[in-house]
């Protein structure tokens, strides 16, 4: 993980930033072990997770012990805050969220479809966290079948999917011609997700970021896409709460993550993120 000295004013204002967000009073994001973060698999199998509930309310089953996430760019800048949550919270973590890909649907996806049944027979995850991408075109019967194909991929692995709303982000003139299936494929994902419900869990992040790309409380970048560190502590304790309400998990209290060294990702600097 790369980091810059902690000394460095730099990275004090961005940390307390972080931190200050996640605590805060994130009027934002209000609605509501250690393991170590990883690139690579183990060969423990570890036990599907279970969100079913006794007759007094409280979670039965095993939770989740390794997460993989999966994701576009706009998933690669959430992954350092993520990890560092899933693992205070004693998770092992893997991200495969790819710039410029990351996908399900159309020809665009043909990597995560050759790199993503490698990695779920070496990592073992029993929980996999797809956050729909920017580049999940395609008519909603398409993208219907590019979810399902991802669900019986990771359900046949032994992992529960969890799939995560996009976050809004502004449509230029790249994603302009697409714009109408991007909007559609939330609605396709949660129908696809109702189908299953013992092993599909489907997540509306608009609860954290709103709607418009534009609002302060979509917390987007410079360029209008994409978080830095201030959102992405922000998502990951958000979703740390959404997978309390699904599995016997308890989240790590921010104050364990949210100035870690992640701050100082390499990715942030292409965001403009200070």
């Amino acid at each position: 993980m790369n980091s810059t000295n902690s000394s460095s004013p730099r990275r004090r204002r961005t940390v307390g930033l972080a931190l200050a967000v996640v605590t805060g009073a994130l009027a934002l994001t209000a609605c509501g072990g250690a393991g170590d973060a990883r690139t690579g698999g183990t060969t423990t199998t570890a036990a599907v997770p279970g969100d079913q509930s006794s007759a007094s309310g409280e979670k039965q089953g095993t939770g989740p012990n390794r997460l993989l996430w999966m994701g576009d760019s706009i998933g690669e800048a959430q992954a350092p805050a993520l990890g560092a949550a899933m693992t205070a919270s004693g998770l092992e973590f893997m991200s495969l969220a790819a710039a410029g890909g990351g996908g399900v649907i159309g020809e665009m996806a043909a990597p995560t479809w050759e790199k993503l049944p490698k990695e779920l027979a070496s990592f073992k995850p029993d929980v996999v966290a797809y956050q729909i991408t920017t580049f999940d075109w395609g008519t909603p019967e398409e993208q219907r079948a590019g979810y399902e194909r991802l669900t019986k991929t990771v359900n046949d692995a032994g992992a529960e999917l969890v799939i995560v709303s996009a976050p809004p982000f502004k449509i230029d003139a790249f994603y302009k011609p697409h714009a109408a299936a991007i909007n559609t494929a939330p609605k396709s994902a949660e129908s696809v997700a109702g189908r299953h419900p013992d092993t599909v869990h489907f997540l509306d992040a608009s609860t954290l970021w709103g709607t418009d790309s534009a609002a302060a409380k979509a917390q987007r970048s410079e360029d209008g896409i994409h978080s830095c560190q201030q959102g992405s502590a922000a998502f990951a304790q958000w979703f740390g709460k959404k997978l309390n309400t699904l599995y016997p998990f308890t989240p790590a209290a921010v104050g364990q993550w949210a100035t870690g060294t992640w701050t100082a990702e390499k990715v942030y600097g292409k965001f403009g993120c200070s």
